[in-house]
């Protein structure tokens, strides 16, 4: 039985943390806490001006540094202007809803944000990175498909809600995917993932005119909601507590809404191993990154 409060955060002098999407928010909170712990915190945030904001509310060493993931180009020069080793990787950033948009790749925005962006940061930055990859997911992934056909929605007609189920359905593919390689490949890191339930965090982006059932879904929202300092407690957890790799935390009360941190339970969908290397081979491809970390060769008989 898991078991995790904010006490329960080990020292972190000495490490250096990367948490994408820092300026607001879980992201915020969770580097705040790092590094309240005494990590050195990198802020990779789309705004610095709203990063050095979050900054300055923080105590401990952090610094800002511009990512922007819906640009590839943003992301290869984030990693290479880098200075040394990371030791946890937290794929916090991420947007919901909102009209079809494209990165400046061409990619769907919420694929390419949520997914493709941390598929591509994650890779180039493995070689430093020495103990843990996080990537945050959502309670939404239990209703999302991938259709490999189509993931960019070109050809389908747009679903803001089936476009961002998808993208949280494919961080847990990916999670799942990059653990087997690291353990292919003999390595110490691990990744895991975790979801903050329902928060009351600025994700859902308000619409310039909000419809009817929009406004009624924030309400909704708003009744089950819990704060961004309680739903960064998973985040936390995966992040620190003593866990396998694939592990997924989440809330554990009201179907995973809200709660302390406790193991979190994945859709079918996002158990699909065939499903994972597929859609890591196809991120390879539209991002131009490769997993960068060679399996042992085989020992002579």
């Amino acid at each position: 039985m898991l078991s995790f409060s904010p006490a329960d955060l080990p020292d972190l002098t000495g490490r250096t943390a990367v948490v994408t999407g820092a300026s607001s928010g879980i992201g915020l909170v969770t580097a705040r806490v790092l590094a309240e712990r005494g990590a050195r915190v990198v802020l990779a945030v789309r705004s610095p001006e709203k990063g050095e904001a979050a900054a300055a509310t923080m105590t401990g060493p952090v610094q800002v540094r511009p990512l922007d993931l819906a640009d590839l180009s943003s992301v290869r020069a984030f990693a290479r202007d880098l200075p040394g080793p990371v030791d946890l990787l937290v794929n916090n950033a991420g947007l919901s809803l909102g009209p079809l948009s494209r990165t400046a790749d061409g990619f769907e925005l919420q694929f390419g944000t949520n997914h493709l962006g941390h598929f591509a940061l994650t890779n180039l930055l493995l070689p430093r990175i020495r103990e843990r990859v996080v990537t945050v997911a959502s309670l939404g992934h239990r209703i999302g498909s991938l259709d490999f056909s189509d993931l960019q929605w070109e050809r389908r007609p747009y679903r803001p809600n089936a476009a961002y189920t998808q993208s949280k359905l494919a961080n847990l593919l990916f999670v799942s995917e990059l653990q087997r390689r690291l353990t292919r490949a003999g390595s110490r890191v691990i990744s895991t993932a975790a979801h903050p339930g329902i928060s009351s965090t600025n994700l859902m982006r308000a619409e310039k005119k909000p419809s009817l059932g929009f406004r009624v879904e924030k309400f909704l929202v708003g009744l089950v909601a819990h704060s961004a300092e309680e739903g960064a407690l998973p985040t936390l957890c995966a992040a620190t507590a003593d866990l396998p790799g694939d592990s997924y935390v989440g809330p554990d009360r009201l179907w995973g809404m809200r709660g302390a941190p406790a193991p979190a339970g994945r859709a079918a969908r996002a158990r699909d191993g065939s499903a994972a290397r597929r859609l890591w081979e196809v991120s390879e491809e539209l991002t131009g990154t490769r997993f960068p970390l060679d399996a042992p060769a085989p020992s002579a008989s």
